[in-house]
């Protein structure tokens, strides 16, 4: 039987999986944007062993931010 303790947790675990999930599709669409449109904002760009790589580490960021969105859809609250 779960006890408050871990209902808390799954709660907490569910909000940092939804921060960083916020996060890397943040900085996903930055990269993107960057790169068609040349405006300087976003993490990727600023990478210096990204240079040549940077579209594929933001279609990465945006893949890694929706697995990290339906993980914290898969915690259950109790």
């Amino acid at each position: 039987m779960r006890g408050g303790s871990d209902g808390a947790r799954l709660s907490t675990m569910r909000q940092v999986l939804e921060i960083l999930g916020f996060l890397a599709l943040v900085q996903g669409v930055a990269g993107l944007v960057h790169e068609f449109t040349d405006w300087d904002w976003g993490l990727v760009q600023r990478l210096g062993f990204l240079d040549g790589h940077e579209v594929y580490a933001s279609v990465a960021l945006l893949v890694l931010g929706i697995a990290l969105f339906a993980a914290a859809g898969s915690r259950k609250s109790v």
